[in-house]
């Protein structure tokens, strides 16, 4: 189901809630709601009102991937970098960031939350760090 993005300041700097395979639907909603929003680029559960961490992401191919409870274990190459975010309108901040980053995750596999890790560069880890930090209640 298509979701309002949140807005509230409050509510996004809230850390989330660690998912289990039970936040299918939330997911769901991510993927619905980040295909409609010819704009986003990545969407994290808080940004549509759930405390919990799961994130969906583009490529850089525009194809969707679903992270539950992304952790950055490492990054090399950091830079500065101009963001916006969809919880924030046009307003850019500048951020550090990594070019290259390691991620540890779970991927629902079959009903149930599997550990999984994935190297990432360029475009794909800047916005997947965006998202991590609004798991962490961090605001861009």
């Amino acid at each position: 189901m298509i979701k309002e993005i949140v807005t509230d300041d409050e509510f996004l700097s809230r850390p989330s809630e660690k998912a289990t395979a039970e936040d299918a639907s939330v997911a769901q909603d991510l993927l619905d709601t980040i295909a409609a929003d010819e704009e986003a680029a990545c969407l994290a559960a808080n940004q549509i009102g759930v405390l919990k961490a799961v994130v969906v992401y583009l490529d850089e191919q525009d194809k969707p991937y679903i992270m539950y409870n992304p952790v950055l274990k490492q990054g090399l190459y950091p830079f500065k970098a101009n963001e916006t975010c969809l919880s924030h309108g046009d307003k850019e901040m500048k951020v550090t960031r990594f070019n290259k980053i390691q991620v540890a995750y779970d991927d629902l596999v079959d009903g149930a939350l599997v550990p999984k890790k994935r190297k990432l560069e360029g475009w794909t880890a800047v916005v997947v760090q965006h998202m991590i930090d609004h798991c962490n209640g961090k605001l861009v």
